[in-house]
């Protein structure tokens, strides 16, 4: 069986950590220096699905759309998210904002792709008290009913990147 290709895009606002979870995912690298995303970027990684899995197919190439947060785009955000077969619409654990702003964020892509899969992730744990992260989970939970699943997500030290990749991988296959 061939590897097929398919497209997921990464949305929310700007400085969330779109582009340092797709540089954590696909070269397994991490850097402080932030750098905003013009447009969109697009990047690829391809993903084998163990034996155990229920994807019908070995694996399949991302090919990743990283868009631009800041709210001038939200007029052509549309025609990027066209075709893609899932979302990955991330928050920033440490802005309070861009958790609350998730609702609007899924709404985009439903209204562009009603059956697609979406996840949300919850990034930037590593900076966050740990008291103070079930909150935030709870109030990201909010939109549980219309998502996949919510990881809590580090692209500093890897943690659950890989996985969330994987799930919305193996959805959308």
């Amino acid at each position: 069986m061939a590897i097929i290709n398919k497209k997921i895009c990464l949305v929310g606002d700007f400085g969330v950590g779109k582009t340092s979870l797709i540089r954590r995912f696909v070269d397994a690298q991490f850097s402080d220096q932030y750098l905003s995303t013009v447009g969109v970027k697009i990047s690829k990684k391809q993903v084998d699905f163990p034996a155990n899995t229920t994807a019908k197919v070995p694996g399949v190439n991302l090919v990743i759309w990283d868009l631009e947060g800041h709210t001038k785009f939200k007029a052509i955000a549309p025609s990027y998210l066209q075709g893609s077969s899932g979302a990955i619409i991330v928050a920033d654990l440490t802005r309070d904002e861009t958790i609350e702003r998730l609702g609007e964020h899924i709404k985009l892509f439903q209204s562009v792709n009603a059956h697609g899969s979406m996840i949300i992730a919850l990034n930037k744990v590593d900076l966050v008290e740990p008291e103070k992260l079930d909150a935030l989970v709870k109030l990201s939970e909010v939109h549980s009913a219309t998502v996949l699943q919510i990881y809590v997500t580090s692209a500093k030290t890897g943690q659950d990147v890989d996985n969330m990749f994987l799930r919305i991988a193996e959805k959308i296959v």
